[in-house]
């Protein structure tokens, strides 16, 4: 199957602002909910520039047609390491169209979609550099899946990061809000501020 980042959906609509769970709250893809759920998954990039693109209605940076953006452009250096999520299976291994090479893994109810990969990508393959993951295998959190690369439909080295749960795409920045909520709630406390008097 060929995807197109900016049209990943495939007839579905993404779940409506309203619908989708606060996220802190919501189940993660192991089934355990509340904050602690979250801790639990890795940012998918390392060597993390800044978001390019958000999820949503934008005008495509290559034809300029506005139409829905159905992930998270994540901007890294080429060939940066790109981690699991969470843990799963490879379900799919994408090659060509506006995704280039691109995986699907999935872990319980949440799908996770990775677009722009460098290395190469046919059949159930996909490899980059030391990376040789098929379709069936089971990959850990935070796992070295693939390399940032260019490759399909991009101005520049990012990963397209694309989230569905039960079929429906979620914001991707609304789980990486959760994720960091998660941490901010379980950093240790540093004591009690300072006591500051006011000059009269």
């Amino acid at each position: 199957m060929l995807w197109d980042c900016s049209d990943l959906a495939h007839g579905r609509r993404p779940l409506a602002l309203a619908l989708v769970l606060a996220l802190v709250g919501a189940p993660g893809p192991a089934g355990a909910s509340g904050r602690e759920a979250w801790l639990r998954a890795t940012f998918p990039v390392e060597g993390f520039v800044g978001y390019t693109s958000a999820f949503g209605l934008r005008f495509h940076p290559v034809d300029g047609g506005v139409r829905p953006h159905y992930g998270l452009d994540i901007a890294a250096p080429l060939g940066s390491p790109v981690r699991n999520w969470w843990s799963g299976v490879l379900v799919e291994v994408l090659a060509g169209g506006g995704c280039g090479n691109g995986l699907v893994i999935r872990s319980g109810d949440y799908e996770h979609t990775y677009c722009h990969l460098a290395g190469s990508a046919g059949g159930s393959t996909y490899k980059s550099g030391s990376v040789q993951i098929e379709v069936g295998q089971r990959l850990r959190t935070g796992q070295t899946i693939a390399h940032v690369g260019m490759t399909g439909s991009t101005t520049g080295p990012h990963l397209h990061w694309g989230l569905r749960y039960r079929g429906a795409w979620l914001d991707p920045a609304r789980v990486l809000r959760a994720m960091a909520a998660s941490r901010r709630v379980q950093a240790p406390r540093m004591g009690s501020p300072p006591k500051v008097g006011s000059f009269q």
